[in-house]
């Protein structure tokens, strides 16, 4: 029997794909590369994302250079992949203490997912734009081009990287045999993602108050309230849908129809954050704030103190 409550978008979705529809998500390729700097391809960064992720130990160690690499060239690049690189180490610290009820699963889950990040950022850089899933072309370019707040930096991979790559990241895994274990444990790594989420806006609320803004909380409401699916989980629930979808429709419906709600949920999402209703005048503050920073160096610097040495995941709670 075809899931079919799983191919009714929820309110949630349908809420961002009408905001979305209402806002030009159309992407001049040609227009962003014409913005690039014309120095060509970073060989150093290449030569660190040109092959695939082997291990879990390879995807820790090579996100971690990468993210060195970048913030030691200031590029803001290194802003998602900061948060990113603590979210691989908490999910491969909670397969060694034994959390998961199938961590050979789940540890295939994370090199996968790390690997769709990974194809990503060598397509950008090599400038392959027709390759390149349309969420993370509007994040890099962003990033590259510095006319974004660092929090968008942020928020734009988490959407890239959760909205559109994880939907293929379950249908290059599998969710099946022992379907429910496995949903068990996408949900257990929810719990890892939510806290280090919510650790980006104390982090970033800390970066301002420390460059001489303040009181600047409030800001990141509308923010947050245009990472697609409003809430980490439900994203996350939206891409296990999508996985159901392709599990059980013939594939001849099932990727169509998958491919075109990830794709429009993703890049809507991606134009939505690119364009917040931030009071222009408190923007005008936080710019100028980061003006006065190296920002990749100051956000890792903030995030790495506000960081639990323990997030949930880390310990050992044993598995259902």
């Amino acid at each position: 029997m075809f899931p079919l409550r799983a191919t009714v978008p929820t309110a949630a979705e349908l809420r961002t794909l009408f905001a979305a529809s209402r806002r030009q998500t159309d992407i001049d390729a040609d227009s962003i590369a014409a913005e690039l700097d014309d120095t060509g391809p970073d060989a150093a960064l290449l030569d660190l994302v040109a092959e695939p992720f082997s291990s879990v130990d390879d995807v820790a160690d090579r996100l971690s250079r990468t993210e060195t690499h970048l913030r030691e060239r200031a590029d803001r690049r290194a802003v998602f992949l900061t948060v990113y690189t603590r979210m691989t180490e908490a999910v491969a610290a909670a397969i060694d203490a034994g959390v998961f009820a199938d961590p050979e699963w789940v540890s295939t889950y994370l090199v996968t997912f790390a690997d769709q990040y990974r194809q990503a950022l060598a397509a950008f850089e090599r400038r392959e734009f027709g390759s390149l899933p349309r969420p993370w072309l509007l994040a890099f370019a962003a990033a590259v081009r510095g006319d974004t707040l660092v929090a968008q930096d942020a928020l734009l991979g988490i959407n890239a990287h959760i909205n559109y790559d994880l939907t293929y990241t379950l249908r290059a895994v599998g969710i099946d045999p022992d379907r429910s274990r496995k949903h068990t444990d996408h949900d257990r790594i929810n719990d890892v993602l939510a806290r280090l989420v919510a650790t980006v806006q104390e982090t970033l609320v800390a970066m301002y108050d420390a460059a001489g803004v303040a009181g600047v909380d409030a800001v990141f409401d509308p923010l947050d309230d245009r990472l697609a699916l409003r809430g980490l989980e439900r994203s996350r629930l939206f891409a296990w849908r999508n996985a159901v979808l392709l599990a059980d429709f013939p594939s001849w419906i099932g990727r169509r129809y998958v491919g075109w709600r990830t794709r429009s949920v993703s890049t809507g999402a991606a134009v939505l954050l690119l364009s917040p209703q931030i009071d222009p005048a408190v923007r005008r503050r936080l710019t100028a704030a980061e003006t006065t920073i190296s920002t990749p160096a100051a956000f890792v610097d903030a995030f790495a103190d506000h960081v639990p040495s323990t997030l949930p995941g880390d310990r050992a709670d044993g598995a259902d």
